[in-house]
């Protein structure tokens, strides 16, 4: 279906899908490009590839990819 024929809905709904689809992926970019290697589960060269195989391979690096690190800090 070309954007020509599509609804005014419908074209707000796509807009809305590739806005979301946008950001998990920038978000999943920046998160990998500065965590150190310790930090993430895996490969970093395979998750680079992974997070542009949409729409799972950001939403999987988000939930899984990433280690929780405990924080060394203490608070009193």
């Amino acid at each position: 279906m070309r954007w020509e024929q599509m609804s005014k809905k419908q074209q707000g709904l796509l807009m809305a899908l590739v806005s979301v689809e946008m950001a998990l992926t920038t978000a999943a970019a920046v998160d990998l490009a500065f965590s150190p290697k310790g930090a993430v589960r895996g490969r970093k060269g395979l998750w680079w590839l992974g997070i542009f195989v949409q729409p799972v391979g950001p939403i999987a690096y988000l939930l899984w990819g990433r280690r929780r690190l405990r924080s060394r800090t203490r608070v009193t």
